[in-house]
């Protein structure tokens, strides 16, 4: 077998090997799920919609009464050198912030220094072949948290709801809460109606403020494309003309086929290859 080098990661200020890169058992993250996360999709070995993300994650972290150990400029300076040294050009950056270690405690001490992770991953994340044939969604109850706009590193209802879907043969889960689809379990949500009018649901506590989506909706109304933000039904998304989902690890995809039925014609729409054209070539304009 080939030897495989080691990522180099980072950890609280100091660039390591993966092998060397140690966190405490008394993590707050480890023991309490006390922490945020972000991801960012790199392209031709450079950051996309970078700083939508760094907004969100000093968001995520300021909600929950936390402060990052270092300045976001600090965290993408770090990001790049993670690029770099792990010769990524296609792939993911993650970073994870917990609240610090010490012992076990549900009312964490105010002078706790926080614990930074960040490392990647590399994923083809362009020419995927869901482009052309679409993914298949299951619907399933929303477990999650009320508190869905943080971004937090608790992702076990999105873990149980991904296995639901895979046991199924689908690619992503839908969750419906109160007779409306919230979001996916990893994704944003969109139906194209008869008309062409692009159905997406509005921020709110119940769902996460996703940075693909923020571009997608800023390119498409830019562009003169009929864009709503509402919620819809599970029905209306079975009879949608196309169906479609973003996130940073997908970008744009279209959505063939919901619990089982096809959506529209069963094959990816004008609507969704307009949208995924629109955000590759503003993603490689502005990247970083």
């Amino acid at each position: 077998m080939p030897l495989i080098t080691p990522r180099t990661v980072y950890l609280n200020g100091a660039f390591l090997t993966e092998n060397e890169a140690r966190i405490s058992i008394f993590d707050r993250g480890f023991l309490f799920g006390d922490g945020i996360y972000e991801v960012t999709a790199v392209l031709g070995g450079k950051l996309i919609d970078s700083p939508y993300h760094m907004r969100r994650l000093e968001r995520s972290v300021r909600e929950i009464g936390g402060h990052l150990p270092v300045s976001t400029d600090d965290i993408v300076a770090a990001e790049k050198k993670l690029i770099e040294a792990n010769d990524l050009t296609e792939g993911l950056v993650y970073v994870q912030y917990t609240r610090g270690a010490e012992d076990r405690n549900f009312n964490y001490s105010e002078d706790l220094l926080p614990t930074l992770v960040m490392f990647t991953q590399a994923k083809t994340l362009e020419h995927v072949a869901a482009v052309e044939k679409g993914l298949k969604v299951m619907i399933v109850p929303d477990q999650r948290w009320e508190r869905r706009d943080i971004k937090s590193i608790c992702l076990l209802p999105q873990v149980l709801a991904k296995r639901m879907a895979s046991a199924e043969g689908c690619d992503e889960a839908w969750l419906v809460e109160d007779g409306f689809i919230t979001e996916g379990a990893s994704s944003t949500a969109y139906i194209v109606t008869e008309f062409g009018k692009i159905i997406t649901r509005g921020n709110s506590n119940a769902t996460l403020p996703g940075c693909t989506r923020l571009a997608v909706l800023q390119l498409a109304q830019e562009r003169g494309l009929d864009v709503e933000q509402r919620a819809f039904t599970p029905q209306e998304a079975m009879t949608a003309r196309e169906a479609c989902l973003t996130s940073a690890s997908n970008f744009v995809l279209p959505i063939t086929m919901i619990d089982g039925s096809p959506v529209g014609h069963g094959k990816p729409g004008p609507i969704f290859r307009r949208l995924r054209e629109l955000y590759m070539e503003n993603a490689r304009k502005t990247a970083v």
